[in-house]
């Protein structure tokens, strides 16, 4: 049985600095995750967060047996290709859906993620749906028969996962997390940098225990980039992600966005955008025409070059051609030597036409 279906208040879970120079008394862990960011900002995001402690120890054994399961059958080759994404102290396993996302994409930039073609991924287990689904269809969290996908992220230490934004276009909201194994931390607004990896402060720190369900939607799930920190795994550390596709979000071998965009821009109803597009576009390529190329990459640039040395060759002095060709004579001496007797020697050895 769940041990508690009741909210947790997120307002009390949520520590600033200030805050956590007060509560001296505080447990280590709880005043390590510091939110920095305004009251204003820390509230806006905090209202599209909800939390439940849903699972007890018991059957967070069971679900962490069946994740281990997963990740023997991983390292098996069991599954499809699409279904396990493997990375520095992180595994991602795709089931019922995957799409794809930061160096998988073809183009660059929010809105290019694209869903994997049907039956690429391997389909969601049944004991998610037993284990997971069920408990929270039945607690009112989601929808029953809502979830179309289920991805496993399995942290090691030090592992992490950088800001991000769940594709707008391909999730519905709210995106369902149940943590196992060892309490972390949600991240929101944190900027990354590499080489080495540095993480900034976070607007808000939300941690996660084990056993808990974090749902997030609005603010918190649109509007503000969530991510997990290197420093806040500090031991083996598991997250169920639920989510649902849209019926009629992108595939992979579908019409790429700019195609899409362009055919917006022809069927659209005000004209005049589609107009703006084309004058643009026509203003640059003639600006492309009347544009001069520079003399080196022109394609006359060689042929001028050499009227000009040969224009150079005939204005210049008797006295200086002399001083040259005595310089040059005087640097090959040894070349025209050879040149000549191998000359000579190949007019002996000619043979005479047979008709003389």
């Amino acid at each position: 049985m769940p041990v508690d279906n009741r909210d947790i208040d997120i307002s009390s879970v949520i520590r600033t600095p200030r805050q956590a120079k007060k509560r001296k008394r505080d447990h280590k862990d709880t005043e390590k995750f510091l939110s920095h960011g305004s009251e204003e900002e820390i509230s806006k995001v905090c209202a599209g967060i909800s939390q439940k402690r849903l699972f007890n120890d018991e059957e967070c054994d069971e679900i962490e047996r069946c994740i281990n399961d997963v990740v023997r059958n991983g390292e098996k080759n069991m599954y499809n290709e699409h279904t396990v994404d493997r990375a520095p102290l992180r595994v991602k396993y795709f089931f019922g859906e995957g799409y794809t996302y930061g160096k998988q994409m073809n183009q660059k930039g929010p809105g290019q993620e694209r869903l994997y073609q049907k039956g690429v991924v391997d389909p969601i287990p049944n004991w998610v749906f037993k284990k997971l689904v069920k408990p929270l269809e039945d607690c009112g969290m989601i929808k029953k028969k809502w979830i179309t996908s289920a991805v496993i992220n399995d942290y090691y230490p030090g592992g992490c996962i950088v800001s991000h934004v769940d594709p707008a276009h391909i999730f519905e909201r709210p995106i369902v997390s149940v943590s196992f194994f060892s309490t972390a931390a949600l991240s929101f607004g944190c900027k990354f940098s590499f080489k080495p990896i540095r993480v900034s402060d976070p607007v808000v720190c939300l941690p996660i225990p084990r056993g808990v369900v974090t749902s997030i939607s609005g603010y918190s799930a649109d509007s503000i980039t969530h991510c997990i920190r290197p420093q806040d795994i500090r031991q083996r550390r598991a997250v169920i992600i639920l989510r649902r596709t849209f019926d009629n979000a992108p595939r992979q071998g579908e019409d790429s966005s700019l195609v899409s965009h362009h055919r917006i821009l022809n069927n659209h109803e005000d004209k005049r955008s589609s107009n703006r597009h084309r004058l643009s576009l026509d203003s640059h390529r003639d600006r492309r025409k009347h544009t001069r190329r520079s003399p080196r990459r022109s394609e006359g640039s060689h042929r001028d070059h050499d009227e000009r040395a040969s224009k150079r060759r005939k204005e210049e002095k008797p006295e200086e051609k002399d001083k040259k060709t005595k310089k040059k004579e005087g640097q090959n001496v040894e070349v025209k030597v050879v040149s000549t007797s191998l000359v000579q020697i190949s007019n002996r050895k000619r043979a005479k036409p047979f008709f003389m």
